[in-house]
This record gives C-alpha cells, structure tokens and sequence, in this order.
C-alpha cells in the first residue's frame, strides 16, 4: 500500500495518484472525478493476490520447465541441428552428395509384422514398450555415379525413433480435457514430463552446471587466481584458463602442452605493441605495474607476430596431430595449426570474421582486468556456489545433447558407406542420466520430477556447496533436501520456478545496438575503460560499451514489460565490474514478481476480479506489464517487498505470495514456520514415504511394488500447496485423535500405543501389490514354451491348486509361498536344426513358483496376457496382500515426528474424555520439549476446532499476515465457542480405574501417515542356512536367507566380557568350521589320503609329523591365497 501522506483537501485519508502515478501532496482536486480513485485503489488484502498461483502452475513451474524444454528441443533445437550438419559429401567425388531438408517427429507408433499401429501411453506401461515416435527427414540426393548423375527427393525417411516426454506436443494426452484423459486409461492429475522405456517410467532429472561462456574467477588451492571461461559452441566445447602465477600471467589450453605466457598469445593474435595491451587492461598504474612481469617475460625474444606463432608451435601437444608426409611446406602447416587453435579452440565463444582477432584480445582484456580486480581487491572473486552463476539443464538439452551426437555418428556411417547411401540407420535409447520416476506416492512423484542433480560426486567433504545459499531464495526449496551425504547437494525447486529455455539473439543484438551500445571495433584500447561508461554483454559475448548503462537497463526493462523482447531476457548492471550483463539463454531460474511503481502495486482490484471471472489469464498480466519474471541476478538490482504494507517508496517489486519460497514436498507441513528447521526437513524425506493414493488410474496398473492406503483421508488442517498441486485429491495419510499423554510404559522413545477398535475400524491399513511375470519364450530352432495342463493328481497336486484348467493361475485364489502360477513346460532341445512335431516327452517340466515370507497369504489379484516387442507371450500377475498395522510398523505425522507402533491396547483400556471420545493414537510428550515442534501443537488445535465448527482450517507457510493460516487466536474462540477449552486440554478418564486423570490432557485430530517401512518386509532370524561357495561362510542380507553378522565392535565386547569359547563358537563353530592336515615338520598344509588313510604333508612327501586341527575355512584359504604369491605361512603347533 502507498506510504499515508497528509490527507488532502476535500477527500480525508486519500492519496491522489495522478495518470503519471506521482503523488502530489496537498494539492487541490481541480476536475479530478471520484471514479478513478476507487479504480486505483492498491489491494486491500494480499489474499486476492492468491489467485495468480492457480494461473501461474496452469501454464508454468513444477513439471511444465520439463515440457517446454522438451518442446523447444522437437520444435526448433532439432532442427538447427540438422541445419548444421545437413550436408553428406562423399570424399571421392564431391558431387555426390545428400542434402537433409527438413526434420519431423512423427505420431508415437510402433511397427509390428510390416504395420505401424499408433501407441497410447498406457499401452506401453502395460506392455514394456517403448513410447516413442518415429524421426523422419525429408532429403535430396545424387543417384547413379560417374557419368550418369540424376537428382531425387524422398520424404518422411525414418531415421530413427525419438522416446516421447508424456504430455509434451507430441505426445497423444496433450491437450486432452479429463474424461479423453480416462479414456485413454490416464490420471488427470499426473504431471507428464517422464518418459517410458521398456515399460517403466524413467525421469530425466535436472542437472546443475555452472553457466557456460561466462568468466568465473576463483582461487585454486596454491593461492593463485584463475580466470576461467567454459565455452561452448555448435561446433566445439573448450576451457580456457588464464592464471596468475608468481605475479607472471599464462593461459592454460589443453591443446598445449605447459602453461603459455598470455602476452606470447596476445601476439600470435597479431597486437605486438606492449602499449596496446596495456591500454585495452586499463590506464590505471596498478594495473600496468601487474602486468609488467609479464610483458618483461615475453620481451627477451618474442616481438613479432611470426616469433610468437614459432614459439606457440613448439608447446604443442605432439600427439594430436599426426606429421603428415605429403605436407610440402610443414612450417607453414605448423604455424597454421596454431592459428587454427587460436581461432576455433582458445574463447570458442569469441568468433573470429576473416582474421580479425580484435574481439579476442578485448575479451582477453577484460579477462586480464578481472583478475587484476581480484588481486587488488578480493570481493571481486565469484562465488561457484552463487545460483545466478549455475545453469539448469533440463531433459531438452540432453536430450539434444544426445540426439545431436548420434546424428553426427550416423552421418559419419553414411559417409563411410556412400556407395549403400541411405544405409542402415542409427537406432539408440541410452538414457544413462535417467532415473526411474519413484510412484510409492503422489507427492513423491512430484517431489521426484523438480529434483536437481549436482555435478559433482556426492562423497566430497565440502561445505561450500551444501550450505543454503541466499540466492536460492524463492528459486530452491529451503527445507527439501536429503539428510547423510547428499544433504545439501541435491535440491529441488520452489513452488513457482520457472526454467528457461533458449531465445534467438541476432534480433536482440540488432536491438542493443539500436538502444545505444557501441561496437568494440570502432574503440581504441584508450576509450574502453573510459571512466563514465559501461561493458554490455549479453550471454557471454562483448557487444561494446554504453555511456549511459542505467537508462539503457531501463529502457530494456521497458521493452520486456511492454512484450517486445521474451519475457525472460534479463538485465543486470554490475556496477563493481562496470559490466550491464543481459541474458536470454536456457537454464537461468527465474519466478514471477509483481511490479511496483514507487512502492505502489501495479496490480489493482480490477484486475482481481477479472482474473477471478476468467476475463484475463496469467499470460495477460505478464503483457500488460503487471508481474515479470526476474532471474537471480536481476533481483540484484530489484527491491522486494514480502506484502504490500512493507513497501517504501524505492520498492521496486512485490512478492506475489511468501509460502512459494517452499517446494513441492515442503508445501505439505502445516505450519512450518513455527517448527525448527530440521524438523521441516525431515518431513520432506519421510512425505515421499508415505503410503496413499498413486493416481487415479492406480488399479488398471501392473507395476513392481504398489503401496495403497485403503481408506487415505484428506488433511483436516490443509495448506494452499496442497490444493495447488492436488495433494487433497490424492492424500496419503489419516486424521488421527491423538492423545498426548504417557501410558503403559510402551511409548518410549517415539513409540506410539494404538487403540486396538480404531485398527479394526480400517485405520493404517494398506494393500501391497507385487508383480510377477512369465514369458514364453519361442526359441531358434522353430519351438516354443507351452503351458500345461495342471495334474490334479499327481504329488505336486497341492502346489498347483491356483492354476486354472489352462495352466495360469486364476485371478482371486489364495496363493501361499512355493505355489506355483504357472504350469510351464520348455523343450529339451533349443538349438540347432528346425524341428516340427514335437511329443510329450521331448519337453521338460520347467514351472515358476511363487517366493514369498512363509506365513504370509496373499490373493492372485489380476492376470494380464501382452506380447513383448520379440513377439513372445507375456503374462503379468498382480499379487495382493492386505496388512494391517502391528507392532513395530513406522508411523509420521507431518512434522518430521516418526514414532513406530510400540503396543496395540484393546479400546477397554483405552482413555476417554467425558464427550467419551476415546483416542486413536497416544503420542509420548516427550516428543515435543526438545524437538520444538510447535506447528504440530497448532495443527491440533486447528484440527479440533475444524472438526466442531465442519470447515477446513489452513496453515500455510508464513500465512497468518495474508490470511492463508488461522491464528491460533482465532482457532481458540472457535474452540470456546464449541465448548472446549481454548487450550484444546480436555477432561479425561481413565480406561482402567475408570477415575478421571489428575491432568487435563491434549488431545484432537492429527495427520498422520503410514510409511512404507513395515515389519514384516524388515523381520529376519535364520539359524542353518545357505553358504557362500569362496569362503563357505553364511550368506549376507535378508533377502538371501543370510546370517546375523558379528562384527569387529560385537567381538570387542565379548572380549572385554572374557567370554572366550562364545567367541569360539560365533566365529568358527557356528561360521565356518574345516579339518585341515598340518605338518609339525615344516608347518606347511597337507591332505588326507582316503587310501592310506593317513595325512600327507605335500612339501616333505611323508605322513609322519602329521596333525589334524580345526581352522575357519576362510583362514585357509588366506594361507593358499598368500602361497599363490610366493608368500609361506608355517604354522607352528604346540600340545594342547
């Protein structure tokens, strides 16, 4: 809101913003009708302000970066990769060529026997097929040879086959309203943006780099400082490094051998005056006295460009080229190969035009001065770790990355085959930076599609990386990160990021020069570093300089607001580097902001109501010029007001809402900002454990491991992220009365005591689904799998009570481990020679039976019959089981408060108030003192008071001054007002004296979720069991029926214990028991002679000092191993 001026005559308590915006106090009202005031009121409330949030995640953020990217990518990028290389010349003869015209993706569809049939989604989850669609190109090219040449056109050639992002434009469901989404089999509230490769969802999670053709300067571990540039081109990707060593200059390349003096390479770029350098680095003496050690270095022997060129030659790396032999002139070519280097590889991202290496050496000026800066004052290091130096990549450019490599393989195949032109095209899926998409629950697969990957191993002790970086505010999450050693690491995206994608520069570089920056090429070295002007670059490139760099920004902000130039171009002036830097490529994160003239929101009640009436979309604020996009080095330049009471007269932008700081998984505590912080992010892990809803379509699919919650309820105390993403659709958790009080001694240390009515009532119970699958295999030499008919009779007749009469099993029969379900039978013979006819007794009886924990009865749930791409017969079972909560299954509120079931009490038992409301958990307050969960105390009173006065209470993140989270004030007189107490305590009896308790106790509806860490897929006990062939020792893990180990730290404490013959017995007797023949001669290993019944010492040849011991089987198996390289242990007895 504006800052309260004295009212004005006329009108008490109003300001009078004029059409220009500019308040004038105390002046008159001369014709100034009362409609336009009420028209340009400021908000009153933030609340209204809410309503973009709905808009803005319809046509951008969570998944939608992931969309566009990939967009982009099939639209323009893969066309400008073909444009780039579109041209196939044979190398004999260059008039046979072939020429790519143009480049489509066409529908998802798959060929099978000769026919391309079109793939839905769902199809292929079903049936472990690729979703992707075919690559075609349309080209032109030379038939025939030698004499005869004629040219020919062909269309829609498949080149290959490109997997499709779900959702994306090219993808059947885009565009698709929710009932075609059902009928497709789909779940309108899944967010795309993964792919399906053989069947399973894969992600392309997001990578962080740090940004490409920028100079970064930092300090290595000697102290020296660096100035690095990361370039990449269409055509070339290269580092270049200029350090600073011993006060002397060098570029590091790795086309040299050693470091290179810089001045050497400023003359090979053909500047030989030191004078010159000396001025492009900058008039200043500080700067000349730094550069002068260099200069000396370079002036004992090199003055001439052909000197420089010589010396350059003789630092580089030998291997790489080859000395051809035909070469007539070799110096020419060497000093040739030089210059090649200077122009192509050194600043890759600096173009060379007909020779002229000027744009270079500036580049190579500024980089000199950045260093000089750095030596003189030390802010002037970047910091790696700053997010507005990180770019994102998002699944488009790797894709494209991908894509364009196996492009150029293809064409290097075509090249080597001219002669069999259209050969045999490049057909490839490697994914290797893919993950497969997590579906235990809803809000797990949203938390998994914003994830950042990092791109350095995550087993470095470093703690600059890690910590919460003040640039990631509103852009990175705070809270969702993983705790052990990627904590901090991997990050995931706030609420309402958006990640841009690339824009065209030559109309905006066309632009700049309009708006007043002038080109380098007309500067002397004397008038770059003029004292009242500034460097403009624009994605890493020096356009030149302007004199008035602030009304240049400005009149760029203009145009992006007015939609003339993208909307994500953005501009920042740097004033301690004198540099305006302008952007517009892909990977910058960026989030929408209101604008605010003079402190004033430019969005006024008017527009509210338009929005809310569905007149105007997100997309017309942003034309308008109402909200815009800032990326985190513009905000530098911006003054960002939280709410509108906040704003002075220099705010320059108003956050929209302050709970978008937090992402996805974050968004779901209630809140938050009355918990301690770790706590919040706890939370964030355990949310994506929870057990719930998947998607709508949960039932109809066939995955690995499905875990469903049988009666999930919606939050009763709810925040605004849950409606925005669709978490109150798809929970994943039960509202619980919980008690907060100590009873019976089994709650200690976070356990829970459940109320045995409540269980049977349905609460925490879930189904887990498994799959299993068959496949009948068809085989080389003609024959195949069958499946048989069960014997009924037979002695396996009990294990094949499942299968149905044609050797399946049946959907809805009991099915007990060792069953089996299916009847399968494959032939003796597999290779060789084709044969027809085959009888009974050439096929073998090969059934599948089903392994599950002993004990455990689950039902066959569903049976489905696909053929894989092989055109083999496939069948998926769905196995069910249902499981109730026992004790030892893990539970969580929201607030990072898990606690395990740590008795279940008959309801009898159980307390109850005097409404005789009898709880359904009881929760240990100890819990709460040293946590300093106090959100979840909230929770509970909004809850309650939501339960007795039937509406939803929120509690969004930062919420009570926008009215997005009830005050516990408020929730207090509801209570009062229902007859409660306005502390939620309440009057309770005891369920076993039945005489009410001496204190009032905490009780009402809590959150709770169930995760997917139950018991009975932890329980493990073995006494004999399997052994390890090697070391004949027991087998390890749960999974392999192994042993329980004792380890280093467990023998420790039996030794100081003294208990020498249990160690004895853990460590051999009961591990690895073995007999062994030893030779008190030389000490060496015998055998025993089954003939001659006797021991023989191998070494000596004779059976006379031979005793038997007992020795761990892996103890000699070390003796061997050492013997094996020439390394003897004796061993030496003495009588025992």
């Amino acid at each position: 809101m504006g800052v309260q001026r004295e009212s004005v005559a006329g009108f008490p308590g109003h300001n009078l913003p004029l059409n220009n915006g500019t308040q004038i106090p105390n002046s008159p009202v001369k014709g100034l009708a009362i409609d336009k005031q009420v028209l340009a009121a400021p908000i009153k409330s933030a609340v209204e302000k809410y309503q973009l949030l709905p808009e803005f995640l319809k046509v951008r953020g969570l998944v939608k970066q992931h969309l566009d990217s990939f967009n982009y990518f099939v639209n323009t990028e893969i066309k400008k990769i073909v444009r780039a290389n579109n041209r196939i010349e044979s190398s004999l003869d260059p008039s046979i060529y072939l020429r790519f015209k143009d480049i489509r993706i066409g529908e998802p569809s798959v060929t099978l026997d000769g026919v391309s049939e079109n793939l839905n989604p769902h199809t292929c989850r079903l049936s472990d097929m690729t979703y992707a669609a075919p690559i075609k190109v349309d080209v032109e090219y030379i038939e025939g040879s030698h004499g005869q040449k004629t040219r020919a056109q062909k269309e829609n050639v498949v080149i290959g086959r490109m997997p499709i992002m779900l959702r994306s434009c090219c993808c059947v469901l885009y565009g698709k309203d929710e009932a075609e989404l059902a009928r497709l089999g789909e779940c309108p509230l899944d967010p795309g943006g993964y792919f399906i490769i053989k069947g399973t969802e894969k992600v392309i999670l997001i990578q962080e780099q740090l940004s490409k053709n920028r100079i970064i300067i930092d300090m290595d571990k000697k102290g020296n400082i660096n100035a690095s540039v990361t370039s990449s081109s269409e055509t070339i990707k290269s580092k270049t490094t200029i350090q600073m060593e011993k006060g002397k200059l060098y570029l590091i390349l790795s086309q040299f051998s050693t470091k290179v003096p810089i001045m050497v390479v400023m003359k090979a770029m053909g500047m030989e005056s030191d004078q010159e350098v000396v001025q492009m680095v900058g008039r200043d003496p500080r700067y000349s006295a730094l550069l002068m050690p260099s200069i000396e270095e370079c002036g004992k022997d090199i003055h001439t460009k052909e000197q420089a060129l010589d010396y350059l030659e003789s630092k580089l790396k030998r291997s790489m080229y080859p000395p051809s032999a035909h070469a007539p002139n070799a110096s020419s070519e060497k000093a040739g190969r030089v210059m090649t280097i200077l122009k192509d590889v050194f600043l890759a991202n600096v173009r060379v035009h007909q020779n002229n290496f000027r744009p270079k050496c500036i580049y190579v000026g500024v980089m000199l001065r950045r260093i000089m800066d750095a030596i003189l004052n030390k802010d002037a290091i970047d910091d790696k770790d700053y997010v507005g130096n990180k770019r994102l990549e998002l699944s488009g450019q790797l894709i494209s990355l991908l894509f364009e490599d196996l492009f150029k393989t293809m064409i290097t195949d075509v090249k080597r085959t001219v002669d069999s032109i259209l050969a045999k095209p490049s057909r490839s899926s490697r994914f290797d930076f893919a993950q497969v998409l997590g579906r235990l629950s809803f809000i797990g697969t949203l938390g998994h599609m914003t994830r950042i990957n990092p791109q350095f191993e995550k087993s470095r002790k470093v703690s600059g990386p890690r910590a919460l970086q003040p640039s990631q505010w509103g852009m990175l999450c705070p809270c969702d990160t993983p705790e052990g050693e990627a904590c901090g690491l991997v990050k995931n995206l706030a609420l309402m990021t958006h990640v841009t994608t690339d824009e065209e520069e030559e109309p905006l570089i066309s632009l700049f020069y309009c708006l007043g920056v002038e080109d380098l090429e007309l500067l002397s070295g004397e008038e770059l570093h003029a004292p009242n002007s500034f460097l403009v670059i624009f994605n890493g490139h020096i356009l030149g300089k302007h004199r008035r760099p602030q009304r240049f920004a400005t009149a760029i902000r203009m145009l992006r607001r007015a939609g003339k130039i993208g909307e994500f171009v953005s501009v920042f002036l740097n004033e301690k580097q004198r540099c305006v830097y302008i952007a517009s490529d892909g990977g910058r994160v960026c989030r929408p902001l209101v604008i605010a003239d003079k402190g004033i929101s430019r969005i006024k009640e008017h527009h509210m109501k338009e929005l809310l009436d569905g007149v105007r979309t997100f997309d017309d604020f942003l034309r308008e010029g109402l909200i815009e996009y800032l990326d985190v080095n513009e905000e530098n330049n911006a003054l960002i007001a939280l709410y509108e009471a906040d704003a002075t007269p220099e705010t320059t932008h108003i956050e929209i809402e302050p709970f978008t700081i937090l992402g996805v998984c974050a968004g779901l505590i209630p809140y938050p900002h009355h918990n301690q912080s770790p706590r919040n992010t706890y939370q964030c892990a355990m949310g994506k454990q929870a057990m719930g809803n998947i998607a709508y379509n949960q039932l109809s699919r066939m995955d690995t491991l499905l875990y469903l919650l049988v009666y999930p309820q919606k939050p009763l105390l709810t925040t605004r992220t849950i409606e925005l993403v669709g978490y109150d659709k798809l929970g994943a958790g039960q509202n619980a009365t919980v008690a907060v009080m100590s009873y019976s001694g089994y709650d200690i240390e976070d356990a829970i005591v459940m109320n045995k009515a409540s269980l049977d009532r349905g609460f925490g119970r879930c189904i887990v689904m498994k799959r299993l699958s068959a496949i009948i295999q068809k085989y080389e030499n003609n024959t195949q799998d069958r499946i048989a008919r069960p014997n009924r009779a037979g002695n396996d007749a009990g294990r094949m009570q499942v299968l149905d009469d044609d050797g399946i099993a049946a959907p809805g029969e009991i099915i007990r481990p060792n069953d089996i379900y299916i009847n399968k039978q494959t032939p003796r013979v597999t290779r060789g020679t084709m044969v027809t006819g085959l009888t009974d007794s050439d096929f073998k009886f090969a059934p599948q039976t089903f392994k599950g924990p002993i004990g455990e009865s689950s039902v066959v749930d569903k049976v489905a019959l696909f053929t894989d791409k092989n055109n083999n017969m496939c069948i998926k079972y769905l196995i069910r089981h249902t499981r109730r909560p026992e004790v030892g299954d893990k539970f969580s509120s929201r607030h990072g408060q898990k606690g395990v079931c740590g008795t279940i009490v008959q309801q009898e038992d159980f307390p109850f108030s005097e409404r005789g409301i009898c709880p359904d958990l009881i929760m240990n307050p100890h819990g709460f003192p040293s946590r300093m969960t106090v959100g979840k105390m909230i929770e509970l009173l909004g809850g309650k008071a939501g339960v007795s006065c039937g509406r939803f209470h929120y509690g969004s993140a930062f919420g009570e001054p926008s009215g997005h989270a009830d005050t516990v004030e408020a929730i207090s007189h509801t209570l009062v007002e229902k007859g409660f107490s306005y502390n939620g305590k309440d009057f309770i009896y005891s369920g076993i004296t039945g005489c009410p308790l001496q204190a009032y106790i905490f009780m009402g509806p809590i959150y709770y979720q169930k995760l997917k860490h139950m018991v009975l897929d932890k329980m493990h006990a073995r006494g004999s069991g399997p052994r390890v062939m090697l070391t004949r020792q027991p087998t390890e893990g749960r999974a392999r029926n192994g042993g329980l180990r004792v380890g280093e730290m467990e023998r420790d404490c039996l030794i100081a214990y003294g208990a020498s013959m249990l160690i004895f017995e853990r460590l051999m007797i009961s591990s690895d028991p073995f007999e062994v023949q030893v030779c008190r001669a030389c000490g060496l290993l015998g055998y025993y002679n089954h003939k001659l019944k006797t021991g023989i010492c191998s070494s000596c040849k004779n059976g006379d000092n031979i005793s038997t011991m007992k020795l761990p089987y892996a103890c000699k198996l070390l003796i061997q191993e050492l013997q094996s390289m020439n390394i003897v242990p004796r061993l030496k007895l003495a009588e025992a």
